[in-house]
């Protein structure tokens, strides 16, 4: 196994980035940008503990949810989840986080990396909103930096290729995985017909 634990080895291994590549790199949300969030109802947060250990959570709305206050920030609405706040804890202790906003149908994603901050409330909670939900918590993210992302990824993966995706049914259901992997006296059955409830019903 060769093992890479030097950025000169990993250099010399990938090679220097072209001018242009790091030219792309921007400070704030532009024109481009503020059309792809308004465009976006999926985005990743990716966030890390003082440790080092990371995590990375999927969040989910209609297409437009995600605010822009202005130039340098953007606001995130928290949902009803799971409640382990992994990402909270750990912008409360280390606020840097990365963002990977995704348009269906769209190869290319917008990254935004900076930081990070929880608020309770504030103006703009009215526009945060949906179903007649408001949220209890946002997150509110300083843009340091922000690029466009090459197609490269979701052209190797097809990913937006119904052709290429697999029959669902011949994948184990949520319930079967949480029976199996928690050890459950449950049926999996039992277990998705609850999950399913509180996935159609808890939304917000």
């Amino acid at each position: 196994m060769g093992i890479i634990d030097s950025h000169e080895a990993l250099r010399d291994l990938i090679g220097e980035a072209k001018p242009i590549t790091q030219q792309k790199i921007i400070d704030r949300i532009d024109e481009h940008a503020r059309n792809l969030i308004a465009h976006s109802p999926f985005v990743l947060l990716a966030t890390s503990a003082p440790d080092g250990s990371c995590d990375v959570s999927p969040r989910g709305d209609p297409a437009g949810s995600v605010l822009v206050l202005d130039d340098k920030t953007l606001v995130l609405a928290d949902r009803p989840g799971n409640k382990l706040i992994d990402s909270f804890r750990n912008i409360i202790d280390n606020p840097h986080a990365g963002l990977l906003f995704l348009v269906p149908g769209m190869n290319e994603t917008l990254r935004v990396n900076g930081r990070a901050k929880l608020v309770s409330d504030a103006p703009f909670f009215d526009s945060l909103v949906v179903r007649g939900k408001r949220p209890k918590l946002a997150v509110v993210v300083e843009v340091e930096e922000l690029y466009m992302h090459c197609a490269k990824a979701f052209l190797r993966s097809s990913l937006w290729d119904p052709a290429t995706w697999p029959d669902r049914s011949t994948l184990p259901t949520l319930g079967t995985i949480m029976r199996d992997q928690m050890a459950l006296p449950v049926s999996a059955e039992e277990l998705d017909a609850g999950l399913n409830e509180r996935a159609l019903t808890q939304q917000y």
